[in-house]
């Protein structure tokens, strides 16, 4: 067949044919943006909190503020009302609201309790660090580790068991530690103390174990590492879609390997001390002669009185991962937070201190090294006391929580909540909201929380520092303890400097860490006692 040949009538056919064509793509392509910036617009006017980006949602926004994520989700907050509407990256299954509204929060947390649990999607990707723990379970298996933990928790030998630990180890290790460091002149990262300290203190009074991390000569400590490492690599899964961390841990590649590897460290540390307190009970028959929380449990496993419980390993392994994720990290963040409060608002140091003289005035004549606080002594530091609520009021040691919502719900403001939503409510936000503590919210004042000379707890939903309703925090009572103990007894023997031009900023995990850590220099006390 010939071929028919080109004429210049056919060139410019071809050639108008090509131009209407590309004329067409390029109106198609305008539509396309304007439909694009026309998704942005509405969605900034509708929803008044942060860009919700059409695809990727409102992930290039919270990458844009990594290095502030926390003051920025509270200006967004604010900006908003207290609530805001939040979606995830197309086909990754993220949608719901944040809010910091108190009224949200009791809702959640007390009235309707039973439609906002932690939910599949904060398990799923806490299961492989936490497993069916505490912190980690909803419903009953929630509700019969509570109920079991609760009562021993409580107990007075317990308590008397805490205090006992918790002083043994302030005074022969933690200030034999700091006084090497005075001596040495070197300024040093008081957040890592701490964290060692608080570490040590779990261990050995929930589970009857000193991993030794206070040594005076700073022993490098896997396991801390490895928790460390596996809670800020948990959270990248809150970050990215499903179908890629998924196939990531499936095949073990990226930080899904690195997070792996850690999960195996602590989960190896918590197996061994299961099983030396296991070895132990069979050895001697009984470990009542123990009052660490892991024994006490295993104990009563032993005399048949954990009739619905029968604790399998894996039950304890959970246990203590759990008991130290909510021991080690939040009382040492809470008091570095504190240390560094306290060094900015001299005229409080100089309070607490005063205080402290005061209680100790009714005692006889001792030296330093000699005091050791009592409970009475700790219960009578109103001040001390107000001064550690405010700290977590403006810096809480667990900034934002999250519920996934069972069934459609509308919340106390209006907002309307879907099945399969997650409501984060922001803790850190909260304490800076002066709806919530007046136009004076970003100030670090004690006095807020006294009235007459006494201490004035805040309503729970308001301070929701120790989570509220149901899941209040059984360790509450224990945390002040600690704190309490270990303020009072720096804050009496040394001034605390933080390092000049030192940056203290949040660090962006589950946990409020300083980014950079806390560097300070202890300078000794004059007391007179």
């Amino acid at each position: 067949m010939e071929r028919e040949p080109t004429t210049a009538t056919n060139f410019l056919f071809s050639a108008t044919q090509w131009m209407y064509i590309h004329s067409s793509l390029w109106d198609v392509s305008l539509a396309l943006l304007g439909l694009f910036v026309f998704r942005c617009i509405n969605e900034r006017l509708t929803n008044k909190g942060p860009m919700l980006w059409p695809v990727l949602g409102i992930l290039p926004t919270m990458f844009l503020h990594i290095n502030d994520m926390y003051n920025f989700v509270t200006r967004a907050l604010s900006r908003a009302g207290g609530t805001f509407h939040h979606k995830g990256m197309w086909m990754g299954g993220a949608y719901g609201i944040a809010t910091a509204d108190p009224s949200n929060v009791a809702y959640m947390l007390k009235t309707n309790f039973k439609n906002f649990p932690k939910g599949k999607y904060f398990r799923d990707r806490f299961r492989d660090l936490l497993g069916d723990g505490i912190f980690n379970a909803d419903d009953e298996l929630w509700r019969e580790q509570r109920q079991v933990v609760k009562a021993e928790m409580h107990s007075s030998r317990f308590i008397e068991h805490s205090l006992q630990t918790m002083q043994d180890l302030l005074h022969q290790k933690l200030l034999k530690l700091t006084e090497k460091l005075v001596k040495s002149g070197d300024s040093f990262d008081l957040q890592e103390v701490l964290l060692r300290f608080t570490f040590d203190n779990i261990c050995t009074a929930a589970f009857g174990v000193d991993p030794g991390c206070l040594a005076l000569d700073f022993p490098e400590v896997p396991f801390a590492k490895a928790f460390e490492k596996a809670t800020e690599l948990t959270l990248f899964r809150f970050l990215i879609p499903p179908f890629i961390w998924k196939p990531m841990k499936f095949f073990g590649i990226g930080y899904e390997k690195a997070l792996k590897e850690a999960v195996g460290i602590v989960h190896d540390f918590a197996e061994k001390t299961v099983k030396g307190r296991r070895d132990e009970a069979r050895k001697h028959g009984s470990l009542c002669h123990q009052s660490d929380l892991l024994s006490r449990l295993i104990e009563i496993e032993n005399t048949g009185q954990g009739k619905k419980l029968q604790f399998p390993d894996k039950y304890f392994r959970d246990l203590c991962v759990n008991f130290i994720l909510a021991g080690r990290d939040t009382t040492s963040v809470a008091l570095a937070w504190f240390f560094w409060l306290v060094h900015s608002n001299p005229e409080v140091e100089n309070r607490i201190l005063r205080e402290i003289n005061d209680i100790l005035s009714l005692r006889e004549t001792q030296t330093k090294n000699e005091i050791i606080f009592t409970m009475e002594e700790l219960n009578k530091m109103v001040y001390l006391h107000a001064a550690l609520s405010e700290s977590l009021r403006l810096y809480p040691s667990v900034p934002i929580e999250m519920k996934e919502v069972a069934e459609d719900d509308v919340l106390p403001d209006g907002s309307i909540v879907k099945k399969g939503a997650r409501v984060f409510y922001c803790i850190f936000s909260m304490g800076r909201m002066d709806s919530i503590w007046g136009q004076n919210c970003l100030e670090f004042k004690p006095e807020r929380w006294i009235r007459d000379g006494k201490f004035v707890s805040e309503n729970q939903f308001n301070y929701a520092v120790f989570n509220a309703g149901p899941r209040l925090c059984l360790g509450k009572k224990f945390a002040y303890m600690q704190m309490k103990m270990v303020a009072a007894s720096i804050l009496l023997r040394y001034s605390v400097k933080v390092i000049e031009g030192h940056d203290a900023s949040p660090k962006m995990t589950t946990t409020l860490y300083m980014k950079n850590g806390l560097l300070v220099t202890l300078m000794p006390r004059l007391v007179n006692v």
